[in-house]
């Protein structure tokens, strides 16, 4: 069983743990890694000016998290104003542990749900890889909105309608993912 909550102080060592484990996982296939930023993305943790959510299993403990950020934190080099202005929940600093399950998918699925049910239209992504990009996008069904430009890196930018995801209770409950 899964459940989605607020991030507290708690966590930091968790989600650090969680972010090594998966720069390991990522250096082992070549595609980089974020080890050193693992003590400076738990330390988000129970901080009021990083919106950081855990998905926590019942038996594993911290398994994921994610931050969720409104207009206001949409880079003004990668979006218009009138993309500014529309209601969105934009997604960053996502990590899941190392599974078989796909973990991602399931924060991705809670946070287009969350948004629909606070009235948002869309959830936004950024990811400085582009085959990260290519799965968002093939996988999960993101629509890719621009590639910007960013000192010299590409980063990708992807968006979903926010919208309910009546399957997700089961989801949570571990049947399906």
């Amino acid at each position: 069983m899964y459940q989605m909550r607020e991030a507290t102080i708690a966590d930091a060592d968790p989600i650090a743990d969680m972010v090594r484990a998966r720069s390991a996982w990522l250096s082992e296939r070549g595609l980089g890694e974020c080890a050193d930023m693992a003590e400076e993305y738990g330390s988000q943790a129970g901080n009021p000016g990083f919106p950081v959510w855990v998905l926590e299993h019942e038996t594993d403990g911290v398994v994921g998290c994610t931050s969720h950020f409104g207009n206001e934190s949409l880079p003004p080099w990668a979006f218009t104003e009138d993309k500014q202005a529309e209601p969105t929940l934009f997604l960053a600093t996502t990590f899941t542990r190392p599974k078989p399950h796909r973990l991602g998918r399931l924060i991705a699925w809670w946070s287009l749900d969350r948004a629909a049910g606070l009235g948002l239209t869309w959830v936004r992504r950024g990811t400085g890889q582009e085959q990260l990009s290519r799965y968002y996008q093939q996988a999960q069904g993101w629509d890719l909105l621009r590639v910007a430009d960013r000192r010299g890196h590409k980063v990708f930018f992807l968006q979903r309608k926010a919208t309910r995801v009546p399957e997700l209770p089961e989801l949570m409950a571990g049947r399906g993912i």
